[in-house]
């Protein structure tokens, strides 16, 4: 039963990685919208400082999955190795096949829309499984962990920063096209997190949430 359940939680995590990482590729890399996050921390340090993003990104994924394991120890580390790992061969593979999604370059609100669907969807499995697949997912974790806010909104104001300090360089209606995609990103992301059948529901129900 545990190796079951061991492959089980494997399965969701390398599904929950080819959505999110199939989203990004076919949609927002392609319609190129920004990020939030620490991919836009990222983005947005590279630009002012000149910092390539090879030295910034594992600076600052180590520093989140620092404070992470400090709230959920060992266990979610090792889980969310096994997340990045599975995320970037997912990258990979997607960037090996051409484009299997429209084109929707002419059409960045719904670009964002769809997009922060996939991201939300893929990223809230991984998360049901006690990991994340990269350092703003431990970051909106440990934040939410300590504050008490949803998920959601812990997501949504790391996001909603970075966006905003990215406006020193990039258009508002680019922006505008972040802020919606993080928006239902954010809120997918703690539906799929927190999903429970009903029957779950009324075994465990969940606490409160502010």
């Amino acid at each position: 039963m545990l190796k079951r359940s061991y492959l089980k939680k494997i399965a969701f995590i390398m599904l929950g990685a080819a959505i999110c990482t199939f989203g990004v590729h076919n949609i927002h890399q392609r319609t190129d919208i920004t990020e939030g996050g620490i991919i836009g921390l990222m983005l947005l340090l590279e630009h002012w400082l000149g910092i390539p993003s090879a030295v910034l990104t594992p600076i600052l994924d180590i520093t989140c999955y620092a404070m992470a394991w400090r709230c959920f120890g060992g266990k979610f580390i090792m889980i969310s190795i096994i997340s990045t790992i599975f995320v970037s061969l997912f990258y990979e593979l997607w960037s090996l096949l051409p484009y299997m999604l429209p084109d929707l370059s002419a059409m960045p609100p719904l670009a964002a829309l769809i997009g922060g669907l996939f991201v939300g969807t893929g990223t809230g499995l991984i998360l049901r499984q006690g990991g994340s697949g990269g350092g703003d997912d431990a970051l909106a974790l440990t934040i939410s962990r300590l504050s008490g806010w949803k998920l959601a909104s812990a997501y949504l104001i790391c996001d909603i920063v970075v966006l905003t300090l990215s406006l020193s360089y990039i258009s508002p209606a680019r922006v505008a096209c972040s802020v919606l995609t993080v928006y239902v990103s954010s809120n997918a992301i703690d539906k799929v997190k927190n999903f429970r059948r009903p029957a779950e529901r009324l075994a465990c129900p969940l606490p409160e949430e502010r």
